[in-house]
Parts: C-alpha cells; structure tokens; sequence
C-alpha cells in the first residue's frame, strides 16, 4: 500500500507543500542494504548513508539514493547547476551557500509519522575550502585536484532499509505546481506510484550478490605524501610559536597521503564499515570521483528547532578483556591534558550552537561520556539548543563549520595559520558531509576518516591539534597513525590491531 494516499496528498497540496514523499514499505528480512545498493550503485551519482549508534548498534535506518534531478556545485565563488532530467545547465557567480539555499527553500515538504525521518533533499559535502567564501580566511596556496569545493545531489528518489523491522521503503517524491488541479495532481500520484512499483521490480529481478564472493581490492604505488618528517615538523614549530605569542591556543595541522590504486571504492567501504563501525558511514559518487568515509563525529544537526553538536575530544584504545578496557577508560578521564582540550572544544561547540540558538536555551545534554567503537574509545560530549526563529540550518552550517577538532581555537585565526603553514587546498577533509531534508532536518558530520577516489588515485588526510607543549616528531606520527586505517582498508586489510601494518613510506 502506498503512503500517503491519495486523499492525504490532496489535503497537503491545500497546505503549501509543494514536495510530497510517497513510500511502498515492504518485507526485506532476506536482504540487506548492501545487497540492494548493489544493484543499484552504477548509475553516475549514487549514495549510501548508514550509521552505528553509541559504537555498537546499528542505527534504525540506512539510505540509498541515486538519479538527482539537479546537481549544484562549485569552485571558488562560481557555482554549477546540473539539471538532470531537463539536460538543462547554468552557471552562477555568488555564495555557494547562498545558491544551495535559494534552491532549497523552493522545496517544501511535510514529515509523515509512517515514513523514514529523511524523505528527500540534498545530499553531499560542503568542503573545508568552502569557508573562504564566508570567513575572514585567505584562499588556499594550492588548490588541490580533488573534488568540487562543495556538491550536493538534489535528490527525490530514494530506497531506505529499516534494520529495526528488516523492511524497506521505495520513496519518490510528488512535485505539485501552483497551478495543478485535483486531476493533475492524481495523474501525478498515478506516475510516483508506478515509478515506485518499477523500483521495486528492478530490486526484486536484480541480480543477488553472493556474500561469500572475494574482494576484488588490488593496489599499487607506494604511500606519498603532501609533506615530508622535517616540513611537517617545521609547521607544528611555526604554529608553536603562534600559541606562544598568543595568537592561538590550538591550531589543528594535516597532511594528505596519496597512493595509486585500482581499488573498487565499494569494496573499500564494504571493509571499512566492517573494520570501523561509525556513527556516520557514507559512500557516495559522483561520475568518476568517490568519497568512502567512516566518520565518530557530529558536526551539526538540526531537528524540528533543536541544533546540537557532539565534541569528541581524547582517544584510547580498546583493551583486549574488560578489565583493560576499564583501566584504558580510567586512563583518560583522568589525562589532565585530553580534559583541558575536551573541555576547550566543549565552549566552542557551545559558542557555535550559542550563535544561532535562542539565549539561555544552550546546555550540555551529557559531559565527557565514554563511547565505545570497535577499535578506540573516545571522550563525548552534546551539546544542543533552541534554533532561534529567523535562523536556519544553513546559518547553524556557517556557524559551526568547520570545526574545532579540524581547525583550532580561536576557530578564525586558527584557519588563518592553517592557510599560511599547510602547502595547499584540503579538499573535502574537514568540511562536512551529510543531508539537507526538503521537511527542515539536517544531519551532517565532520569529513575525517574518509578516502577520496579520483583519477586512479586513493587520496586519505589526516591532523593533529599543536598545542603549547606539542613535541613536532609525535604530531607527525600522530597523522601517519591516523591514516594507517584509512589505508589499510583501500589494501583490503581487516583489523589494523591483527595484521601487521608496514612502516610508511612517506616521499
């Protein structure tokens, strides 16, 4: 049975929404949503959502879409507008994020009880780089061959897998015009439903994936990277001396590996959201260039009038039994230095959400809790507010991006020092990743931990925040480390703790 019928989708038509989701749900136990996006991920744009709660559950609902109807990007202040369907294209000069916004806001949709929370909208990444176009920052020295500086996928087509129910909803988006009548907008309900039921066909005839099947993940090349030992160490030397003249308190420094490879990007994110279970996971491509990611970390959210961000701040390891992993627990709550760090990106998550949220309404929902992943256990924190009435989740995106954890504090003159000591343009490392739902929710998170894949290259970047006391040889090794996973993962490996991960070899 579709949702909503008809008669609903007439009555909300009368109520201003001018995009309105339809859903078959259906039984999937027999499936998962890695089978389904199986058949479906060779179209030229394509993605897959999916998230583990606290660590270690499954969160209720992974995501599917593919075929956008427009497709907005840009560079710098030049802004392209790709629409599929009309093979109409515009160029446009101006705030990337104004455009994103001027298009959104022509789309209206209604949140339905019977529906996934997310039922259309856009979906994609706003680049760390982006934050020249509306902060106080230089430009980049170098601008990196990645990807766009921003992208997003206006999408109305959607297949979303339910782990709670084992079922799956084919959702399709009801475009109303201000000058359709009843018998239109019923013609138009006839063709969701029948595009719906099409979808459906296609799932059910698709040819199954066999589970047991090898991985097809091959590499060569050796590991190189954006800077050597001595430069990346003379950087954190240079940003030392920022702290101590007191221009900054932290300055968050990275370097980006790079290492040819013949890698198929799913197979990467197939063992990386094995090896890594995250709160956000994400696969997504775009023609030739991909984006695989396994991201900890929250960088805002907008729901119903509630903004809120989740600083992570201090890292162990997991302990082999129980006991350990208490005695590793213990261990960092107790570092003096990681509860003075957490607690500085603590306020500034909270003067960020402070910035757009109604005065008083900020608080710390929980402080400096203990979440457990598969491999580390990190120090949480959450903070959220009431979105001020004339704020959107646009300005709740400006004030919070980027974030502390990738930039520094102060956020401003930190990313000042980053474009004047870091050789070129970090891409879509440190900006955001997520969705901009037509019904007013958004949902995004910090893009670390993530492999871009583009031009037969793997392309993995990594940081780490110089403070007072940093010693310049640990922060260059506290990078190499955090990008042994990422790269383990394009060599098909499986537990960096179980096999033996070589020495870099850093050119």
């Amino acid at each position: 049975m579709f949702v909503p019928a008809l008669e609903e989708v007439l009555s909300l038509s009368k109520e201003n929404y001018n995009v309105i989701p339809i859903g078959l749900t259906y039984l999937s136990d027999h499936e998962t949503c890695i089978s389904q996006f199986e058949r479906v991920r060779h179209e030229p744009y394509a993605f897959l959502l999916e998230s583990v709660e606290g660590g270690e559950r499954w969160a209720r609902y992974s995501y599917i879409g593919r075929k956008p109807f427009l497709v907005v990007s840009s560079k710098g202040t030049k802004v392209d507008l790709n629409f599929i369907k009309n093979d109409e294209h515009i160029q446009k000069q101006g705030s990337p994020l104004d455009i994103v916004k001027d298009y959104m806001s022509r789309y209206k949709s209604p949140k339905h009880s019977s529906l996934p929370p997310f039922t259309g909208g856009a979906v994609g990444f706003f680049g760390y780089d982006l934050i020249h176009t509306f902060e106080n920052v230089p430009k980049p020295k170098s601008l990196s061959n990645q990807a766009n500086e921003m992208e997003f996928l206006f999408t109305d087509e959607m297949i979303v897998f339910d782990h709670l129910k084992q079922k799956t909803t084919i959702l399709c988006n009801l475009h109303v015009s201000p000058d359709d009548n009843e018998k239109t907008i019923q013609q138009k309900y006839d063709d969701v439903c029948k595009s719906i039921h099409s979808t459906y066909q296609e799932l059910q005839q698709g040819q199954k994936v066999n589970a047991e099947q090898p991985f097809t993940v091959k590499t060569n090349g050796e590991v190189r990277s954006s800077h050597t030992k001595e430069e990346f160490c003379s950087m954190v030397k240079q940003a030392k001396e920022y702290i101590q003249s007191g221009d900054v308190f932290q300055v968050v420094l990275s370097q980006r590996f790079e290492q040819e490879t013949e890698a198929d990007p799913f197979d990467v994110y197939r063992i990386l959201r094995s090896m890594n279970p995250s709160p956000y996971m994400y696969y997504y491509k775009s023609n030739e260039t991909y984006i695989v990611g396994a991201s900890p970390e929250l960088l805002v959210k907008v729901d119903n009038e509630c903004v809120e961000n989740r600083p992570i701040a201090g890292t162990r390891p997991r302990g082999k039994t129980r006991d350990e992993d208490l005695m590793y627990e213990q261990d960092l709550l107790s570092d003096e230095k990681e509860r003075a760090e957490h607690v500085m990106l603590v306020d500034l998550g909270r003067n960020d959400v402070g910035r757009v949220s109604e005065f008083g309404s900020v608080e710390l929902d929980s402080y400096m809790e203990i979440e457990r992943y598969s491999h580390v256990m990190h120090m949480v924190s959450h903070v959220k507010g009431k979105m001020q009435k004339d704020k959107d989740f646009f300005d709740a995106l400006r004030s919070c991006m980027p974030a502390g954890t990738v930039s520094g504090a102060p956020k401003v003159r930190a990313m000042q020092i980053i474009s004047e000591l870091e050789k070129q343009s970090r891409g879509v490392y440190g900006g955001a990743i997520g969705y901009l739902g037509f019904n007013g929710q958004m949902d995004s998170c910090i893009a670390i931990r993530t492999i871009v894949f583009q031009d037969g290259k793997a392309y993995v970047q990594a940081g780490a925040g110089v403070v007072a006391d940093s010693v310049p040889e640990r922060e260059y090794e506290e990078t190499v480390n955090k990008a042994k996973a990422m790269l383990k993962a394009i060599e098909g490996g499986t537990d960096p703790r179980q096999i033996q991960i070589p020495v870099l070899s850093i050119q």
